[in-house]
């Protein structure tokens, strides 16, 4: 990872802390609910209501071991999947440089990876600027910067199946990704959509 993408990350954690600390919890738009006891769960369940390719099961397991998601509103629950999905792509960096080291690969396969490590360094700057634009409520840059992550992980997920035969060593990681950027992205979605008239 280059330097200016290590500084980046390192400004973001003290974006995120600040974020937190200076957002008291409060119910953003509705969830059918008053209060915000157990709001991980309800925003899972309305985001696999709202759109048939969402796995609540996913989004329910990934972010319930983070304490601060069972806490906070529902901007933090999309910056953390935001978060949890820029050290899946940071750590999916080191994978693929690793596997370069393998014997196994096709030539094929290791073109795959290059293309993927490519892809994924891009991924960690929209997400860092993805992030950057949500905090300070852009949200249509946001949804544009974590829309372009999920293109991403696609891309590098069938990069290797459109030769038959190979097998794509980076399954799990571009799923994980893809499905982190989904959670945000319907949250951003939702914080898109105009005010409903009273």
């Amino acid at each position: 990872m280059s330097r200016n993408t290590s500084f980046s990350i390192f400004a973001l954690s003290f974006l995120l802390i600040f974020f937190f600390l200076s957002n008291p919890i409060e119910k953003t738009f509705a969830l059918d609910e008053s209060t915000t006891i157990d709001i991980l769960n309800r925003t899972c369940k309305r985001c696999a209501e709202k759109s048939s390719s969402f796995i609540y099961e996913f989004c329910q397991t990934s972010l319930d071991v983070i304490p601060a998601s069972h806490v906070t509103n529902l901007q933090g629950i999309a910056v953390i999947s935001m978060e949890l999905a820029l050290e899946n792509a940071t750590t999916t960096i080191a994978n693929i440089k690793s596997l370069f080291d393998m014997k196994s690969f096709s030539p094929y396969t290791l073109a795959c990876l290059q293309d993927c490590l490519e892809l994924y360094s891009d991924a960690i700057v929209a997400l860092v600027d993805g992030v950057a634009a949500f905090l300070t409520g852009k949200y249509h840059v946001s949804n544009v910067k974590i829309s372009a992550v999920m293109e991403a992980a696609t891309t590098c997920e069938e990069g290797f199946t459109q030769k038959k035969g190979e097998v794509s060593p980076l399954t799990l990681e571009n799923f994980n990704l893809f499905n982190l950027c989904d959670i945000a992205l319907c949250i951003i979605h939702w914080l898109i959509l105009p005010a409903p008239q009273s």
